[in-house]
């Protein structure tokens, strides 16, 4: 008979020796905490065969429970995908460290000089679906931001998270750092989970990164704060004056690259005094790589042979090869539509005009928002922050793609010269 295991237990001795190795963490130099990174990337590389012979198990196994398609592209571990994860690493050692810099100093009428130091959060626990990548990326952004962090990944990379898992862990003992800075969920019930996002005094944040199913389970029953994005609905408005040619290539590259992440476009909103030589150009390009268009009316008087949208395609996030197109007035109608149905997530115009570039970047308040690029931009790596810890849509306490700035909080500091308040 299997034994039956006492999460609260568990889950509890897991939050406090994390606790215990982030104040470790946190009196680390930045020399310790980047050789410790440059180690992991080179045993990654090292460990490439054993790591996808691990992933393989879990391939296997999401194949035979019928995962989509886009899931199995976030589960596969390939060279490409191990040797990135190496290189987020090592972009993260050479970042500067946070930990310490005072960002502003003043003075006080009082004479006391007063100024902000940055300092990690302490502990966060992350719940992960899919992605292995997330292991390594996570835990790198943490060990240099100086934070403690439980990892809790999704059943479907079980295999594939607990290697990669070992593998940065062996590395904290050789590098003599404390090897509970990065725990894994050794099995995968969901009670775990429970048990975990109750410890408000023993966990500092909760990032979840997965489906909107998840995020709002993590969300509803966490005690502790939570960094979120449900879904990226994102956008591209293609304006009357874009370069059409180049509006071709974005919009393919954002829909077609990577269509099952966050941050691939899944509406097309296009200015009307260009749809009629637009359209038929951007739809024989997506066409011929396998996307499903869905119109509105307008769009469909150009593309008659197109699906209809519907008023739930609007706020749809596919991660397939499926896109709405809708056809607007101008940028103002373009902007009403993203505040509608968007998800403050990602957004981008295609223009040449210099003012309505400007407003659009003003009033389009998503998390990232770009001109004359594509959507796939809005990532920690491609965006300088190294690998990144996730993107988040809520404002409190970061928005946007979260890299090592992001993993820390300020206090105050004051310098005084005996001064006493009257």
């Amino acid at each position: 008979m299997k034994k039956k295991i006492n999460f609260t237990t568990e889950v509890r001795g897991m939050a406090r020796k994390a606790r215990e190795a982030s104040r470790l963490l946190a009196r680390l130099s930045t020399a310790a905490k980047n050789k410790a990174l440059l180690a992991m990337a080179e045993d990654l590389e090292r460990s490439q065969e054993r790591l996808m012979k691990e992933n393989r198990k879990d391939l296997a196994a999401g194949k035979k429970a019928h995962l989509s398609p886009s899931l199995i592209d976030r589960l596969r571990l390939t060279p490409s995908v191990i040797q990135g994860m190496a290189e987020g690493l090592r972009e993260v050692a050479r970042l500067p460290d946070p930990v310490g810099e005072v960002i502003r100093m003043w003075r006080r009428p009082s004479g006391l000089t007063v100024g902000r130091m940055r300092i990690p959060l302490g502990v966060i626990g992350i719940i992960y679906e899919s992605r292995p990548n997330v292991t390594a990326d996570a835990s790198g952004l943490c060990l240099k931001s100086g934070n403690s962090v439980i990892l809790r990944g999704g059943s479907e990379a079980f295999h594939s998270n607990q290697a990669i898992g070992q593998l940065l862990r062996n590395v904290l003992v050789e590098t003599g750092l404390p090897q509970e800075a990065i725990q894994i969920f050794p099995h995968t019930d969901r009670e775990a989970i429970r048990e975990m996002l109750q410890l408000e005094g023993d966990i500092d944040l909760i990032i979840p990164r997965g489906g909107e199913e998840l995020i709002r389970f993590v969300t509803r029953h966490s005690k502790i704060p939570v960094i979120k994005h449900y879904k990226g609905v994102c956008h591209i408005f293609v304006d009357e004056t874009a370069d059409l040619e180049m509006a071709t290539r974005v919009c393919l590259n954002a829909k077609v690259q990577r269509p099952g992440v966050c941050n691939a476009m899944e509406t097309l909103l296009v200015h009307q005094k260009v749809a009629n030589r637009f359209l038929p150009k951007v739809a024989k390009a997506l066409q011929r790589e396998g996307v499903e268009l869905r119109g509105c009316s307008q769009t469909r008087k150009i593309l008659s042979h197109i699906k209809e949208a519907r008023e739930e395609d609007w706020s749809q996030e596919y991660l397939d090869l499926i896109l709405s197109v809708k056809v607007v007035k101008g940028i103002e109608e373009a902007a009403e539509h993203i505040a509608r149905y968007g998800s403050s997530h990602t957004e981008a115009i295609l223009t040449s005009d210099y003012r309505n570039a400007q407003r659009f970047l003003r009033e389009v308040n998503s998390s990232c928002v770009l001109v004359n690029a594509s959507t796939r931009f809005n990532d920690g790596f491609e965006l300088g922050l190294g690998a990144e810890i996730g993107i988040s849509t809520s404002k409190l306490h970061a928005f946007g793609p979260m890299g090592l700035e992001e993993l820390t909080t300020t206090k105050f500091i004051v310098y005084g010269e005996g001064q006493v308040r009257k």
